[in-house]
């Protein structure tokens, strides 16, 4: 699976951004997919994640109620909205895929995109 981030750029403290994934695959629906983050000078952290159909999600308590995920299996994209932004959410944010179940680690995603720089400033 190629997997292809896009939407990062610089935001205002309080606005919001649409991240983007494409994926290339004939296979979308057999993926749960996942977003994570690498904020500046530290590990990559899980943000959220949703389950092949769309109907079943997990969020990292940072961004609960803030972010959504979602996915449009027609094509193949998944998606990350943000809104209320806040400085720390500054990163690089990666999509990931992995076959099977949600999970938060890291070390559980084996195909992932090239990550999109997203800034917030005050």
């Amino acid at each position: 699976v190629q997997l292809q981030a896009s939407g990062g750029g610089l935001v205002q403290t309080g606005g919001s951004l649409r991240l983007s994934c494409a994926a290339s695959t004939r296979t979308f629906t057999s993926y749960t997919m996942g977003w994570f983050r690498r904020p500046p000078g530290t590990e990559r952290e899980f943000v959220a994640a949703l389950e092949w159909s769309g109907r079943r999600t997990v969020y990292a308590d940072s961004v609960r109620g803030r972010f959504t995920i979602s996915r449009d299996n027609a094509k193949n994209t998944v998606y990350l909205q943000m809104s209320s932004l806040k400085s720390e959410d500054t990163a690089v944010y990666y999509c990931a895929a992995r076959e099977g179940g949600i999970r938060r680690s890291v070390d559980e995603y084996i195909w992932w995109g090239q990550g999109t720089l997203v800034t917030v400033s005050s």
